[in-house]
């Protein structure tokens, strides 16, 4: 798992990371074709340390990784995604069938930040299948100490599906995606994106 900085974005619709506010971000209706921000954006120097995803009622651990280790069986880059690196702006996943028969995910998220207090750091994260809002989420974690090390825990609630509707899902691989958009105060400071596979096994 590589540092942030190493991944160039792409930005979209001109918008800059000072114009993109919290409330913008929220009204967007499809995923981005693009990042809504450059890395220089990210001046907190904020670094994702260690990531893992857990089931909350059977408390199952179904994904974890740290920084500097190989992506897990279940992660891949997409197709278009030649630089390892790249794994921490955009990554796929491939759940299996199962996880869509879940109630509750929990993340658990360790990360420091550089010489800056960090006053509120905000994640909103928008989950769409073939370009159709499925699910908004919006976590606020509180002040972050200069040069500190912390961990955010986040508790999902899994959008209920149709057995017809979780059929089309697992039919339709890498069809449902992510966009996830980090703010302090009301400053964009990191964008990044998942796609996501149910595959039957």
């Amino acid at each position: 798992w590589q540092n942030l900085s190493l991944i160039q974005p792409v930005q979209f619709f001109g918008a800059s990371s000072d114009q993109m506010k919290p409330e913008e971000v929220l009204k967007l209706s499809e995923p981005t074709p693009g990042y809504l921000c450059p890395l220089s954006a990210n001046d907190y120097g904020i670094d994702f340390l260690e990531f893992r995803i857990r089931d909350l009622d059977t408390t199952e651990e179904i994904f974890a990784i740290k920084q500097g280790e190989p992506l897990p069986d279940i992660a891949t880059l997409p197709d278009d995604v030649t630089d390892p690196s790249e794994a921490v702006r955009c990554i796929r996943y491939d759940f299996g069938a199962g996880f869509l028969d879940r109630k509750s995910i929990g993340t658990s998220l360790t990360f420091c930040n550089g010489d800056r207090e960090v006053p509120s750091f905000r994640m909103i994260e928008r989950h769409y299948f073939k370009n159709k809002l499925i699910k908004s989420f919006d976590f606020t974690l509180g002040f972050c100490m200069p040069n500190s090390q912390n961990n955010w825990e986040i508790m999902y609630t899994v959008p209920e599906l149709s057995k017809n509707e979780k059929q089309e899902m697992i039919n339709s691989p890498y069809e449902s995606v992510s966009d996830s958009f980090y703010f302090v105060g009301d400053k964009l400071i990191m964008h990044n994106k998942a796609q996501y596979a149910y595959t039957e096994k």
